[in-house]
């Protein structure tokens, strides 16, 4: 008799399994609201120590479970748009081989040089991750890394995970990522650009964790080859890339103008408060722009845009399925029971703790909830009026759950992502989780020490 091993259900199946169990939520938990009152700064905030049970709250009959999830991507419409804009403007910029060519040539340049190709790759996958939310399009790149740290007589598992500890520190501490923080501040409701100092310190503090976890590794495994936590496994024969893709000036010009739109963003995010809209007409501008400098056609960057698009439906169906639940409890009028019954525990910590709380919550949040911007639409409208409550700010909240969203990509079974990069490795996921977990530790720890600093600096930090 063949063994039956559990295999985790694809994250839709548990989206809609949430939306489920959000109604089962409606019939089981009382109705009943906070009292709500409009802030200094002109921000809705739930008044601390006025939930009320509701006497006579409707009950949402059993079809809801269907009606939300269109109900949901209508909600969340203008992300869903804005994902198919990011997704077309991948796709054209993979077409123009700017991307191929550049990240090609800086790491062949390194390949002589272990350190620095370990740190200088760790540092384009996170300054990537952090700005435009690049995850999926690493992909490609697995193959040429494990060529070049199996030939500098490292393994695989240096070549993942300098690949995925840096997207990982560049998700988790992202300061323009479109799909975590952007949605979070959104949600939140928190004006662009709000603490993104703070946020670039923990970048460089966290890629330094990273690289000293990996290069550790990396040296032990070159000195001592039968360290290597997957020393019984034979790389994939068949593998090879190219190495020697030439930078050709179209290239440059690319890279030139997407540094320019990125340094626009950021400007009219601070200056000018830009969200989805104005954000996604300049992917759509920049989409333009790189397809003339790279001399490509209107036809095939048209293909290249509808076909990038089209790699993150499942990612916008997540957000539409994930924002359902959220729909079913509003209507179920039980949002802030569940907010009352969480801060119960927290407030009777002290802020510093509740906010390491938080974090604890998001990180245990991401195994069922893997997508980033589906998180933030089922979490953020319970952890910002909870943040009001147990006396901290939105913004401390929002960095909670960036941590425990970004950090725990690289840990949990359920991304996609990882799961794929590891499949192209040939790691598995027992030996992944030896490797991974002792960093994933230092980020629990320091991530709780940076939340507790945002509570005690506030002024400082930004985060008020």
């Amino acid at each position: 008799m063949s063994e039956r091993r559990f295999r985790v259900p694809h994250t839709l199946v548990l989206l809609f399994s949430m939306v489920i169990l959000a109604y089962i939520a409606t019939l089981v938990l009382p109705q009943g609201e906070f009292e709500r009152q409009t802030n200094e700064k002109g921000r809705e905030e739930v008044v601390a120590g006025s939930y009320q049970h509701l006497e006579e709250g409707e009950t949402q009959p059993p079809w809801v479970v269907l009606t939300a999830v269109p109900k949901g991507m209508e909600a969340a419409a203008e992300v869903i748009f804005f994902i198919f804009i990011i997704g077309g403007f991948f796709g054209v910029f993979r077409a123009t081989g700017a991307s191929d060519a550049s990240i090609g040539w800086l790491l062949n340049r390194l390949r002589h040089r272990p350190g620095l190709l370990i740190f200088g790759g760790m540092l384009i996958f996170a300054v990537g991750s952090s700005t435009i939310g690049m995850a999926e399009e690493y992909l490609p790149f697995v193959p040429l890394l494990l060529v070049m740290t199996i030939g500098l007589g490292m393994d695989a598992v240096v070549a993942v995970g300098l690949l995925c500890v840096g997207y990982g520190v560049g998700y988790g501490t992202a300061v323009l990522n479109p799909f975590t923080v952007v949605v979070a501040w959104s949600v939140a409701d928190l004006p662009p650009s709000s603490g993104q100092g703070y946020r670039l310190i923990l970048l460089v503090v966290f890629l330094a964790v990273g690289f000293h976890h990996v290069w550790s590794y990396a040296k032990r495994v070159r000195d001592n080859p039968s360290s290597s936590l997957v020393a019984d496994i034979e790389p994939d024969p068949s593998l090879q890339v190219r190495t020697d893709v030439p930078v050709t000036w179209r290239h440059l010009g690319v890279l030139a103008a997407l540094a320019f739109t990125l340094g626009l963003l950021v400007w009219g995010i601070k200056v000018h408060e830009w969200y989805l809209i104005p954000m996604g007409a300049t992917f759509v501008a920049l989409s333009v722009v790189i397809a003339a400098i790279a001399w490509i056609s209107a036809d095939k960057a048209a293909s290249a845009f509808c076909e990038g698009a089209a790699e993150l439906t499942t990612t916008a169906l997540l957000v539409g399925v994930a924002r359902g639940i959220q729909v079913v409890l509003d209507d179920g009028q039980v949002v802030d029971t569940i907010i009352h019954g969480i801060s119960q525990p927290l407030e009777s910590l002290n802020p510093a703790l509740s906010a390491a709380g938080m974090f604890l919550v998001q990180s245990a949040c991401n195994l069922f909830i893997p997508s980033g911007s589906g998180q933030a639409y089922v979490t953020m409208p319970l952890m910002a009026p909870l943040a009001d409550l147990v006396g901290i700010s939105r913004q401390t909240a929002v960095l909670a759950f960036q941590f425990g969203d970004g950090f725990t990509n690289i840990l949990v079974p359920t991304n996609a992502v990882l799961v794929g990069i590891l499949a192209m490795a040939r790691i598995p996921y027992d030996r992944w989780v030896r490797f991974i977990l002792p960093f994933m530790i230092k980020v629990w720890i320091l991530g709780s020490i940076a939340l507790a600093i945002t509570v005690w600096f506030p002024e400082l930090t930004g985060f008020q």
